[in-house]
């Protein structure tokens, strides 16, 4: 079984309803090279250590995705052990909060044992993590869901500085769910099994053709991703009982996958404004790797394809 350990400095879930997180994600394995293992970014047009390139206001990141059974996970490849190793001491020593995102479009987590969900727990464990995401879009079953969620409830317990947080690809109808059906799976575990303390957050992109069927459109036709975000989180909490300051928001910077769907500096701004008017749990963007200009277009690992915002001008914008 889990067992208790000492507070752990930072943000906590007690904490959260009083403080947002502004958390962008950092895709780890992009530029960082086979030789090495160290947390690597390339905006700058070179690879170089993340560290050097964050500003120095950003306090918070998540790093994404570890995969496969806890205890056990990887790095797209790249074991846990070895991950954790060469980076979580650097982050403590520069005071960089972290958050550690599993699962993720291309992978899945799970989790069937309790010891493993120590080890898991334990691997990245220092004063400045802040706690663990469960991105959920495919791949894990009900059975993995629930056995996830029950992991979790031990975990709260044992870790009770640890904040808990559930990934969800989400539609932005007016007045719909649109959670999908991954999404209903998991907040209908999430209530079977009574848990409570934790923040669910909403992928606000990709939401595929511009229509009223997926997204709240703007005087061009297209997706205003800005009104749609707060639209998904308007849904949450009207459907699903999520009060606002356990709701989190994560647009996709830029160009996303449907081309016509374009998250601007504008819609930084407005989606800011009604975090703060409604005391949001936190704010994200995918992700640091692409915060760097580049022409209109297809969706890019790399940049923006918006190419207005600068070089880290939507971590900028979002900071300031």
């Amino acid at each position: 079984m889990l067992t208790a350990c000492s507070s752990i400095d930072g943000v906590g879930h007690n904490s959260a309803s009083s403080r947002q997180i502004f958390s962008p994600y950092k895709y780890v394995r992009n530029n960082m090279a086979s030789n090495q293992n160290q947390l690597i970014i390339g905006v700058t047009g070179k690879s170089t250590p993340l560290l050097d390139v964050i500003p120095k206001q950003l306090k918070t990141i998540t790093l994404a995705f570890a995969t496969g059974e806890c205890g056990e996970e990887n790095w797209d490849g790249l074991s846990g052990a070895v991950f954790a190793e060469a980076n979580m001491p650097l982050l403590a020593r520069k005071e960089i909060n972290y958050i550690i995102s599993t699962g993720g479009q291309a992978g899945s987590f799970t989790c069937s044992s309790d010891a493993g969900f120590k080890k898991f727990i334990e691997r990245y464990h220092s004063a400045q993590l802040s706690g663990f995401d469960f991105d959920i879009e495919a791949g894990q079953t009900e059975e993995q869901i629930n056995q996830l969620i029950q992991r979790i409830k031990l975990a709260q317990v044992a870790y009770p500085n640890l904040r808990f947080s559930f990934t969800l690809p989400t539609l932005a109808i007016v007045d719909k769910p649109a959670l999908g059906a991954i999404g209903l799976t998991v907040m209908q575990a999430i209530k079977k099994a009574e848990l409570h303390d934790y923040y669910i957050n909403l992928m606000v992109m990709d939401y595929g053709v511009s229509s009223t069927d997926a997204c709240v459109l703007g005087a061009d036709a297209r997706c205003d991703m800005g009104v749609s975000a707060i639209q998904a989180a308007m849904n949450l909490n009207r459907y699903f009982g999520v009060p606002f300051d356990h709701i989190e928001l994560t647009p996709m910077i830029g160009g996303n996958d449907t081309e016509d769907e374009v998250f601007t500096l504008s819609d930084v701004a407005t989606i800011k404004l009604f975090a703060k008017k409604n005391r949001l749990a936190g704010l994200h963007f995918w992700s640091l790797d692409r915060d760097t200009d580049c022409a209109p277009g297809p969706a890019s690992p790399d940049c923006n394809t918006y190419g207005q915002a600068g070089l880290l001008g939507f971590t900028k914008a979002f900071l300031y």
